[in-house]
């Protein structure tokens, strides 16, 4: 949800592939790599769109964030995969950034304040008819619904370059800062306790203005802490290093190929002498 779909546990380690070969071709093509979350994810955008709870900005967002990394991957990054041997080259593993534990569990407590936390509060508004805490925390769960599935999505088709993986995670978590921001200020500023309010009523608004603060402390720092000083500048080298690399094995390709034109030039002159020798004798 904050890159490390597409940073941790590379989908296809040159040290693992013969192991994830069976599973791979049980797939049968991308609907069938998406698993069931990813599933229950696409179900929560449906929703989430036609409940119309998400301002029409943020429900353009995705569309218009799809387009642009599509275009980017074109024109300005495009896939070096193809050209590098994956068991030669280390550089060709899908794998941009490897945590370590603290680095797991700091991943754990981001899926349980971003995404666990947030729909048990959308699923209680819901069941307490509180329109206004479903109001306010929806968008940020359509987004990083959005989010997760892109990255899933993205990580499992392999034809993306690591800056492209890399920037479905930044892109989306800067949307996301702005949303929280909303959101922090809508359960803050325009939720109030009466004095009749019973003492259930006031732990939930209290829960829900503390879950919009956490929201927004853990995904400004993700932000400013992770994806942009070490994700991205990580994703670029790995993919300028890969750059590197194709262009010497096409270089080195195209001396192997001269050498043997070099070579077979040879051999049919020495050829075509003999047969003149002959000829003369």
């Amino acid at each position: 949800m904050s890159g490390i779909s597409l940073a941790v546990a590379p989908r296809s380690d040159p040290d693992h592939g013969a192991e994830r070969q069976p599973a791979a071709a049980m797939l049968g093509g991308v609907m069938g790599s998406l698993r069931v979350i990813e599933l229950q994810l696409v179900a929560f955008i449906m929703v989430f769109s036609a409940s119309g709870l998400v301002p029409i900005i943020d429900l353009a967002f995705p569309v218009a964030t799809t387009l642009y990394l599509l275009v980017i991957s074109r024109l300005a990054f495009p896939p070096l995969h193809g050209k590098l041997d994956a068991a030669r080259s280390p550089s060709a593993s899908q794998e941009i950034f490897r945590g370590s534990k603290l680095f797991q569990a700091y991943v754990v407590v981001g899926t349980t304040v971003g995404l666990f936390l947030p729909l048990a509060h959308v699923l209680g508004g819901f069941a307490r008819g509180d329109d206004a805490a479903v109001r306010s925390a929806t968008p940020h769960l359509f987004l990083l619904s959005c989010q997760i599935l892109t990255e899933n999505v993205v990580g499992s088709l392999g034809a993306f370059s690591p800056p492209v993986r890399a920037l479905v995670p930044l892109l989306y978590t800067v949307r996301r800062v702005f949303v929280v921001v909303d959101w922090v200020y809508d359960v803050w500023a325009n939720r109030t306790l009466t004095r009749a309010a019973t003492p259930q009523e006031r732990m939930w608004v209290w829960f829900g203005r503390y879950l919009a603060v956490a929201n927004l402390v853990y995904f400004s720092a993700n932000l400013f802490v992770f994806l942009i000083p070490k994700f991205l500048p990580r994703a670029f080298e790995k993919y300028f290093r890969m750059r590197d690399e194709a262009y010497a094995k096409t270089a080195e390709d195209k001396h192997a190929r001269e050498r043997e034109r070099a070579v077979l030039g040879d051999d049919a002159g020495a050829a075509a002498k003999t047969v003149e020798s002959k000829k003369a004798d």
